[in-house]
């Protein structure tokens, strides 16, 4: 039999019922974590700002609600259950007409503001 010294989660996590902990939008939680790679949970509504991730890919897997996904030469509406991934690299802002609960899929210490900062930039690696 293996064994390994890895910590071993109590149960499943829901991930609509960890969205809907976060009190405000645009503040990204995390929720679970594989290798260097943390799974986060975040509410918006209304528009990010402009921003780039020059060393990782994104992706976004909406929950609840519709993203738009703004690119330079076009935007993408990905609906619940469906997953989208912003390559590397590439200037993108996120939307959404009403309230929508993500799951963003990222690698651990990546600011969700790009190298932008600003008002919207949310602290990193707190878990819900």
């Amino acid at each position: 039999m293996f064994e390994s010294n890895q910590h071993i989660q109590p149960h499943p996590v829901n991930l609509n019922q960890k969205a809907s902990m976060i009190d405000s939008q645009w503040s990204p939680r995390v929720v679970a974590q594989m290798n260097d790679y943390q799974f986060k949970v975040v509410r918006i509504e209304g528009e990010f700002i402009w921003h780039a991730h020059p060393e990782t890919d994104e992706a976004f897997l909406v929950l609840e609600g519709t993203l738009r996904i703004d690119l330079p030469q076009r935007s993408v509406h990905v609906a619940p259950g469906e997953l989208f991934v912003v390559p590397r690299g590439v200037q993108h802002r996120t939307a959404a007409e009403g309230e929508a609960k993500l799951l963003m899929i990222e690698p651990c210490g990546v600011l969700n503001t790009g190298h932008e900062g600003g008002e919207r930039k949310a602290p990193n690696d707190l878990w819900i």
